[in-house]
Formats: C-alpha cells, sequence, structure tokens
C-alpha cells in the first residue's frame, strides 16, 4: 500500500482520539466529521461506529480492540462562532468502551496486556481484523456452522468442536425464543459431520432427557435431530401397564440401595438404614436365591413360620393378627395367583382370635369348639395351622427384580416388626410410598438382559428419553437415577477415550434449588449429584448441556460451572440477575439486549468465544427440528 492509500484510508477510518482511561473502561472522542451512521470509501459504504461496534486503539506497534457500551455527547467549553458555523457544531459525541484483547500477528487474544493512552487514535476495524476477533477456530479444531451475526448481515459464525463440546454447555431463554431450536442445531451440525465415523460411533454417546417430547417421532422414521438409525428412543409412560417402552437398567443399578434410597426419599437416620438392612442382609438375599420352586418354597415357610411366631409368642399383643393381615394384603402385588391368596387372607382372620384377657390365640368361628379347648395347640395345629399351610403352599409369586426388591423389603418390614427390632411409626411412611412409586417403576424400567452390544446398536450414539407421558415423582426421580449411574459408569472407565454429554432439556425440572415439594435432603442429594458431575465430570469425559426458561431457578453452583452460553430472550428480572450473577463472559451491550432479542436470536458467550455475540441461528430441515413449534390459531381456526 503506497503513501497516498494509506492516508487516504485512515482519513475514512480514522474515528478519533481517547480522551480518558479509566481501568478497562475508556472515553474517546469521535471527529465532528464521523458522526454519520456509514462512510464512503472507494465506492462502498461502510457502517460507522455505533453502540455494540468494535473499535482499534494503536498505541505504539500494539492494537488493542475494544466495543462500544455506549455513547453521549459534550459541549465544547471554548466555543467561539468564529470556530463554528452553526451551534450543532460545538457538540462533541463521546464513546464508551471496553477493552477486550489485542491483535498478535494475524489472531485476537483476548485480555488485556496493556492500557491506552490518552491522545492515542482510534480506527474502525477492516474486514480481516474484523474476522480475527470473530474467529473462534482454535488451531487443530473442526468448525461447524451456527448462524450468522445478527448486527452484521453475511458474517458467518462456526465454532471449534473441541472448545464447544468439550464443555459444559447452557442454552437459557423464554419458551419461545427458540432454546430447544439452538439446541437441535448444535447435535444436528454436530452429527451431520462425524455420523459416519466409525471412531465417533464408538467412542461418543449423547443422552438427551426430553421432559415435553419435543425430540422423538411419531413413528420409526423418526428423523429428528439426526436419523432414527443413529439413535436409540424410549417414550416412557406411567399411564398404561403395558406396550410401551421400558429403559433397561443393570442387575448392579436395581440392587444398589441408594437407588432405593433416592427414589423412595428415604430418611437418612432410619429408613436409609432399614433399606440397607433390607437388600444386603444374607437372610433376604439367601431367601430370593435359586431356582423358582426353590424360591417358592423358602416364602412359603417364611409366611408359616411367621403365623405359628404370631400364634406361639405373646410378647406384644397390638401386633398380632393385623400386623400379620397386613404383611398378606401386602404380598399381593408380588403374587400371580390373587385369587389363592385372597382365600388365604380370608380363611386366617376369620379362623384365628385373640382374647385380650387371657393374652392367648384361639380358633375363632369353629362349630364344636367350645370353652378352654378352644386355646389348645390341637385345636390350634388341626383347624388353623395345618390347613392354612396347605393353602400358603398354592401361592406362587412373581419373581422380576423389581418385585423381588420390593418383596426383600416387605419381609424385612414385617420381620422386624413381629419381632419388635424396628420402630413401626419410622418405617410404615416408606412402605406406603412403596407401594404406589414400584408399581410406576415397573412400567418404565427393565432389567438389562445382557451386557453385549447388539449389532444393530453399535450405530446408536445418540439415546433419547422422553418423559412427557411419566407422572410427577418418576419424571423427578428417574433422571437424577439415570444420570447418577451413567455418571459412576463413566468415572469406573475412566479411559480417556469415551465420550459422554447429557443433554437435559427444560432442565428445571430436575435441577431447581427452589421446589417446596421436597424435603430438604432430598433437594441437597439430587443438587449435590449434579453439581459434582458440572465440577468433576470433566476429569472422567462427562459433559453436560442444559436447557431452561428459568435460569434463576438453577442452582447458581451449577450456572457458574457452565463454559459457553446460548443466551435467549430473557423477560423475567429474576432471570436475568441469575445470568448477570453467575455469568462473567458478557458485556453491559449483552445484558441490555436480552429482554429484546427476537425468537431465533442469541448471545454467544464463555471459553468458546473471545467476545460476546448476537447471533441467527441458522437453519435445520424441518424433518430434522424439535417438535415444539408455537400453533397458529388463524391457520386453525380459519374455515
Amino acid at each position: 500500500m503506497n503513501n497516498e492509500d494509506q492516508i487516504l484510508e485512515d482519513s475514512i477510518f480514522k474515528i478519533g482520539k481517547v480522551v480518558s482511561v479509566d481501568g478497562r473502561t475508556i472515553r474517546i472522542k469521535v471527529d465532528k466529521m464521523k458522526n454519520s451512521s456509514h462512510l464512503l470509501y472507494k465506492g462502498d459504504l461502510l457502517k460507522n461506529i455505533s453502540v455494540g461496534g468494535y473499535i482499534k486503539i494503536i498505541k505504539g506497534f500494539t492494537k488493542i480492540i475494544g466495543k462500544v457500551d455506549g455513547e453521549f455527547t459534550t459541549e465544547d467549553l471554548l466555543f467561539t462562532k468564529k470556530e463554528y458555523t452553526n451551534d450543532k457544531g460545538k457538540i462533541n459525541r463521546v464513546l464508551a468502551v471496553s477493552l477486550l484483547g489485542f491483535l498478535k500477528g494475524k489472531t485476537f487474544e483476548r485480555g488485556i496486556k496493556e492500557l491506552p493512552l490518552v491522545g492515542n487514535e482510534c480506527f474502525l476495524l477492516h474486514n480481516d481484523e474484523f474476522n480475527q476477533v470473530h474467529n473462534f477456530i482454535r488451531g487443530g479444531d473442526d468448525p461447524i456452522k451456527l448462524g450468522r451475526l445478527a448486527l452484521e448481515k453475511g458474517q458467518d459464525i462456526s465454532v471449534g468442536v473441541n472448545s464447544l463440546l468439550a464443555s459444559h454447555i447452557g442454552i437459557f431463554g423464554n419458551t419461545g425464543s427458540g432454546k430447544s431450536y439452538t439446541l437441535a442445531k448444535i447435535y444436528y451440525e454436530l452429527f451431520k459431520k462425524y455420523k459416519e465415523h466409525k471412531n465417533f460411533q464408538r467412542n461418543a454417546n449423547f443422552f438427551l432427557l426430553d421432559f415435553n417430547g419435543e425430540y422423538v417421532g411419531e413413528n420409526e422414521r423418526d428423523q429428528i435431530i439426526v436419523e432414527a438409525k443413529y439413535k436409540k428412543v424410549f417414550k416412557l409412560s406411567t399411564r398404561i401397564a403395558g406396550g410401551q417402552d421400558k429403559f433397561p437398567i443393570s442387575k448392579e443399578t436395581l440392587e444398589d440401595p441408594i437407588f432405593w434410597i433416592i427414589f423412595l426419599e428415604a430418611t437418612e437416620k432410619t429408613q436409609g438404614p432399614f433399606i440397607r438392612r433390607s437388600l444386603e442382609s444374607s437372610f433376604t438375599n439367601e431367601l430370593l436365591n435359586g431356582s423358582h420352586e426353590e424360591i417358592s418354597t423358602k416364602i412359603h415357610n417364611l409366611i408359616f413360620n411367621l403365623i405359628k411366631e404370631i400364634i406361639d409368642n405373646n410378647k406384644d399383643r397390638e401386633i398380632g393378627i393385623k400386623v400379620f393381615s397386613e404383611f398378606l394384603y401386602d404380598l399381593k402385588m408380588s403374587t400371580t395367583n390373587l385369587p389363592e391368596l385372597n382365600d388365604v387372607i380370608l380363611f386366617f382372620t376369620r379362623r384365628v382370635a385373640f382374647n385380650g384377657t387371657t393374652g392367648s390365640y384361639y380358633v375363632n368361628g369353629q362349630d364344636g369348639i367350645n370353652g378352654n379347648d378352644r386355646y389348645s395347640k390341637e385345636n390350634i395345629q388341626t383347624y388353623i395351622l395345618s390347613p392354612l399351610e396347605e393353602k400358603i403352599n398354592t401361592l406362587q409369586f412373581d419373581l422380576d427384580n423389581v418385585s423381588s426388591i420390593r418383596l426383600k423389603i416387605i419381609i424385612k418390614y414385617y420381620d422386624e416388626i413381629i419381632k419388635g427390632y424396628s420402630n413401626r411409626e419410622h418405617i410404615a411412611p416408606l412402605i406406603k410410598r412403596l407401594e404406589t412409586r414400584i408399581k410406576d417403576l415397573s412400567k418404565v424400567v427393565v432389567l438389562e438382559e445382557s451386557s453385549e452390544i447388539r449389532e444393530e446398536d453399535t450405530l446408536k450414539f445418540l439415546t433419547i428419553v422422553s418423559f412427557k407421558d411419566v407422572n410427577i415423582q418418576i419424571r423427578k426421580m428417574l433422571p437424577l437415577l439415570l444420570c447418577r449411574n451413567l455418571y459412576e459408569e463413566k468415572k469406573r472407565m475412566a479411559n480417556g477415550i469415551t465420550y459422554l454429554n447429557i443433554i437435559v432439556d427444560e432442565a428445571h425440572n430436575i435441577l431447581s434449588n427452589v421446589s417446596e415439594r421436597e424435603n430438604e435432603q432430598w433437594k441437597d442429594y439430587r443438587l449435590e449429584t449434579f453439581e459434582e458431575i458440572i465440577k468433576e465430570g470433566r476429569k472422567f469425559g462427562v459433559f453436560l448441556t442444559l436447557a431452561s426458561q428459568r435460569p434463576a431457578d438453577i442452582s447458581p453452583t451449577i450456572l457458574s460451572q457452565l463454559h459457553n452460553y446460548f443466551l435467549h430472550r430473557l423477560i423475567n428480572n429474576n432471570d436475568i440477575y441469575a445470568v448477570e450473577k453467575t455469568i462473567a463472559y458478557l458485556d453491559k451491550v449483552s445484558f441490555d439486549y436480552l429482554p429484546i432479542l427476537p425468537t431465533g436470536t442469541c448471545i454467544l458467550a464463555g471459553i468458546l468465544a473471545q467476545v460476546p455475540v448476537v447471533v441467527d441461528i441458522g437453519e435445520i430441515p424441518a424433518i430434522n427440528a424439535p417438535r415444539n413449534q408455537t400453533m397458529t390459531l388463524v391457520e386453525k381456526w380459519g374455515k
């Protein structure tokens, strides 16, 4: 470039000088000839500097980059009519600028090594300098295109796969702002690039929790985010007893006391230890070990021995018939031949009675048995125990793994209550929760048949679990249990090769720190589990992607540990404050944009972005988009 071109370029691109420096915030006085909205340079119109734009400050050989946060005017105090032809001439335009970084060769470096001086000249950025500031691809990384700059039309924005996906991601915005679309766009572009790569199929695992059914289609040709052959979809439901999908869980998970302590919301001091005793005791494990016939025989003997113990031992008169009758009723869910069990219950309650005066059990309702004969061991054996044993031996039990766990807990409960080892008032609430929740759990999970990977599943790197049709208890508990087990399994592997990304849409469903529907102990455990994943998961190749319309409801610890953010429109002041308090990557201009962002536009900020940018998220094919479109009333209601 010759001197004349350089002089011409400087005259056009130079916009003013630094007039004050206050830490990272500086003020620039704009030349009065540069107050128009556009500048003419070699026949092209250049957009002049404005709020949200970038500026270059020359300090010796250093090129410092700043972003305009605001502008205001001042008046020349030395104004004279000889200097200016009208009053407008005495007005100075001043820019408030935040320093972002500096240009080092052909790259932009975030952070400030030195501050400008008063009097340093300031310039608009050339196209190549603008591209350097917005180049988010580090050396050796692979780019995926997400969209275009909203304030600079035509400028594409791509991010590096490693910079984005080897990080925790937060996607936040009010309903209808486009956050689910952004989530789908990120993974659509990633899968489009890597889905045919064998190493990707072998080593990458994406687990998506879908609370509203937005990412599952209606048939086997479902192509939301990616084609059906690359994903496993589970549509869970607690509404119907059979015919829907069930999520496979391992035997180790099902027999883990922690699983049941969480699932049943067991109290720490009494109910939690009781569950551990039930599942870890040699008594219950031996009882349910062996063939189906052997186990049935053991259960028959247990029931009969408990009856004998009640009749023979009268230490606690209040337990007696009532407790054992409840035990028989609680066995109902575990029996496959309910009429026979009902016959046992009816027989027992009619034949056995308790005499409070003598403290003895006797045969009740038997013709020809009068007086003290009712208390004789012979009559009890003849009229109660022998026929009852015969009826008990006809009972058959459902011994699948979910039912067997319930049976262990029930048997251990009544064994301890009858023997006086446990306080009934402490454990009974747990048993009541067990009855309803295990019924729902059996509708949504199934024991994993084999740990071997089927050949048709080797391509499936994405797992989607839909909780649209499950009740509130399963919706709250099961996602935590699944995430915890995935994380623990990944920790055990820790091979530095396999990758796990847990994606939670509508994350406030399970990460809320303001829920009043649960006790503090359970809330603490839930949040601690995800806080451990987000703080320690990176070491084991585990990362979180969270999408939510209520960032204020999510634990501040979790929010602050996210690395990259896609912020859509936020209206609620609490949500904006939560974002402002926990995200250090945003500037004042970006915060001011949050309430007025249009649908489909977001602010991208984080460790991958040199500067926060406003991005129009690019389109994805309609067949790959999530099913969350707002209803068009005119279309539905018109003729």
